[in-house]
């Protein structure tokens, strides 16, 4: 799966942690959803790291298609609200 973080890059996410991404944007998704600021920027900040550490950085002259566009990292709660929602970002 391929993952852009709006204003940083892509990175090609290995499988075996596709899963723990989707299961921390459903969380996310919860958070906004009961109004909870707090729990939303923890789960927010740990997708973030996931990508980071555990994606490989695509290169930037190599063009592929994005499988999930994830908002930037400064994304506020209020911006928050009108994208987490449903499903949440990362198809199940």
């Amino acid at each position: 799966m391929i993952v852009r973080i709006a204003g940083e890059g892509q990175f090609k996410m290995p499988s075996d942690q596709v899963e723990r991404l989707n299961e921390l944007d459903n969380a996310a998704v919860a958070a906004v959803e009961n109004g909870n600021e707090q729990e939303f920027h923890d789960l927010w900040g740990k997708m973030l790291e996931l990508v980071r550490s555990s994606g490989q950085p695509v290169d930037d002259d190599e063009l592929v298609g994005s499988d999930v566009i994830l908002p930037p990292a400064d994304t506020t709660f209020a911006e928050a609200a009108a994208e987490f929602t449903g499903e949440g970002l990362i198809p199940d």
